[in-house]
């Protein structure tokens, strides 16, 4: 279908197209006769070293024209009945300028599923190598981007011409992948060399933290596939940044480059800027949902059953049977109608007026007929619904366990209990209950990503003086009003793009800083906590400057209004490996903050890690000029932290 000049090539392609496009009077069939298609071309960079890798060919319609946009070329072409018909016409006119510019690089070309099909069909016995060759254009060096306009459902033509794609050494990618149409299936089955994410899952990463979840996801599914990823979309330097740190390999969007009718040399200033620097992102947090099923972990009893019919001499000899069986599920077939619990039951049958009179009669009369029941996929939520309730015996009774409505097994209170329990505390683990900021779990990955990265960053390890006494005093609710000020403090101070604030648990909060001015946020915290904390005490604990309550040991002194105590170590790269070092350290300098005036201490992690762990240097304490030095101490591990620290601060 291709002749030897660009002119001869354009009318042989057409004269292969449908007679719509030959013979229509729509303004696209028009156009398409015409010189008034172009493409621009649009950077992909490198998001690792921050150079440009490819460009993808966008068509354009006349400047000034309702048919200038893409869209509205497309929607158009369909009016038209000349969707195929036109990314052809595209798909050609891409490689003839991309070959025509001369330009060195890979270039993406859009086209449907059902296009590409078309267009193998097309070339006849020519390669499609041949006819990339024909304008110029190395097979090599294109990429066609499989777009879907509806799902793929007869895959064996195109199982075809993927076939043919790639004996010609063209690749493959598809496009945004994620918007609804992208199907996993089609992943699975055209094998692509790249995917693209569809811009939904880019943009605003740092609101929308179920964003990132489902970009791990999707890098995952890559891994698997052994695909490279590419993200559109970018248009923040804090998005940029992200994915960077997500090891997303390339991007797309406006902050690296708009589309142009030249290929672009280097990326944008700004996004150039972003990827230069070596800060990490502070990638959005997601609490830990409690996953559901957790009671699949559960030991379900596997207790014996009876049914509707079974007698209750034999409910009765069961029970004898197994003596730890506090309870028996009545089931009609797989479907669980009652609950018969032992000790009430076995009460009745001890007599003998019931053994005789009510032995050999059917069981229901004696069973529970609204017994909890409780499926294995049920989420916690539903769990705390069942201890909360008003009907408390499930206590006793203990409940049946199904899988889809089929009787699985019993469960007891006490698993419920401890299910519940175990379920809060790893919850706790991922995002303080009080603060909603991330607890121990973020906060170690976000330090470990910060070490392998080799950027320099500060860790403060925060903590209130005197708190446990002011608790006891006033109680927990003014209690947890002083731990939401200090994790609203440092929310308010730290930087969201840069600097990282967790909550340990209890008064301790852990704050990572990339901040250069790290220093002087820390004493804004500790000021502003000193003035808004006084609000927590009344006029007459105000005035004496503290209140009188019991110590540890019981003995009743008088302690100065809560303060806060913050502690940071200054890590550089190539000093500590662990994030646990980093924690030991921040814990050390926390208790040589607490000795301090100013409440605030810091100190050096390569003087630490040249000590010996007995000979530390000394740390600096005071204000944002003083020095003082400290008494060498070990570190300690960091669950020891609270015990050591008590001693000196109630």
């Amino acid at each position: 279908m291709i002749d030897a000049s660009p002119r001869g090539r354009r009318d042989a392609l057409l004269a292969a197209l449908s007679p719509g496009v030959r013979n229509g009077h729509g303004p696209l069939a028009q156009l398409m006769r015409g010189d008034g298609l172009h493409c621009v071309f649009q950077p992909l960079a490198d998001l690792r070293e921050g150079g440009i890798y490819a460009h993808e060919a966008l068509i354009r319609g006349p400047e000034g024209t309702p048919l200038h946009t893409p869209d509205a070329l497309l929607r158009c072409a369909g009016e038209e009945g000349l969707l195929q018909d036109f990314e052809l016409l595209c798909v050609f006119i891409a490689l003839q300028q991309w070959g025509v510019l001369g330009a060195a690089g890979r270039l993406f070309v859009n086209i449907s599923a059902d296009a590409l099909v078309r267009g193998v069909a097309l070339c006849g016995g020519a390669s499609l190598a041949e006819a990339a060759q024909a304008m110029g254009v190395s097979a090599r060096m294109v990429v066609l981007e499989i777009t879907e306009h509806e799902r793929v459902t007869d895959m064996e033509p195109l199982r075809h011409a993927l076939k043919e794609v790639h004996a010609s050494g063209a690749r493959l990618a598809l496009d945004d992948f994620g918007d609804g149409r992208s199907s996993l299936r089609l992943w699975s089955e055209a094998k692509p060399d790249f995917v693209k994410i569809d811009k939904y899952f880019v943009r605003d990463l740092g609101a929308h933290p179920e964003n990132l979840q489902m970009l791990q996801a999707i890098k995952g599914i890559a891994d698997v596939f052994g695909t490279t990823l590419i993200a559109e979309g970018i248009e923040t330097q804090e998005d940029l940044r992200a994915l960077r740190d997500l090891d997303i390999p390339y991007g797309q969007g406006y902050l690296l480059g708009r589309p142009a009718p030249l290929p672009r040399d280097t990326i944008l200033l700004p996004a150039l800027d972003a990827l230069r620097d070596r800060r990490v992102a502070v990638l959005p947090h997601l609490g830990q949902n409690v996953r559901p099923g957790i009671l699949r972990n559960l030991l379900v009893v596997q207790a014996p059953t009876a049914t509707p019919e079974t007698r209750n001499d034999t409910v009765a000899g069961l029970f004898k049977a197994h003596a730890d069986l506090h309870a028996m599920a009545v089931v009609d077939g797989t479907r669980p109608v009652a609950l018969i619990n032992r000790q009430q039951f076995m009460n009745h049958y001890a007599t003998l007026y019931f053994r005789e009179v009510h032995g050999r009669k059917p069981c229901m009369a004696f069973a529970n007929h609204a017994p909890r029941v409780v499926e294995l996929d049920c989420d916690v939520d539903q769990l705390v619904g069942i201890l909360t309730s008003q009907d408390q015996r499930y206590l006793n009774d203990g409940f049946i366990v199904t899988d889809n409505g089929r009787y699985v097994g019993l469960g007891t209170g006490d698993q419920l209990v401890r299910s519940v329990t175990e379920a809060r505390i790893e919850a706790a683990r991922h995002a303080n209950p009080l603060t909603f900021l991330p607890g121990n779990i973020p906060i170690s990955l976000h330090m470990q990503r910060l070490l392998d990265s080799g950027t320099e960053f500060v860790a403060c390890y925060a903590d209130l003086n005197h708190f446990k006494p002011f608790n006891d005093y006033y109680g927990y609710w003014r209690g947890d009003q002083m731990i939401r000020l200090v994790a609203r403090l440092a929310v308010a101070h730290c930087d969201a793009q840069r600097d990282f604030v967790g909550h340990v648990g209890g008064d301790d909060f852990m704050l990572l800083f990339q901040s250069t001015d790290w220093l002087h946020r820390c004493q804004r915290i500790v000021d502003e906590f000193a003035q808004e904390a006084l609000a927590l005490f009344d006029d007459a604990s105000r005035k004496a400057g503290g209140i009188w309550a019991e110590d540890r040991h019981g003995v009743k002194r008088f302690f100065t209004c809560t303060t806060l105590s913050i502690g940071a170590v200054r890590i550089t790269p190539g000093t500590i490996a662990h994030a646990e070092e980093v924690a030991n350290l921040a814990a050390l300098a926390k208790h040589d903050a607490k000795l301090a005036a100013s409440g605030l201490a810091w100190r050096d992690a390569a003087d630490d890690s040249q000590a010996d762990g007995h000979d530390r240097g000394p740390a600096r304490i005071g204000g944002l000029g003083a020095d003082r030095a400290i008494a060498p101490r070990s570190v300690a591990p960091l669950g020891a932290r609270k015990a050591a620290d008590r001693v000196a601060t109630d």
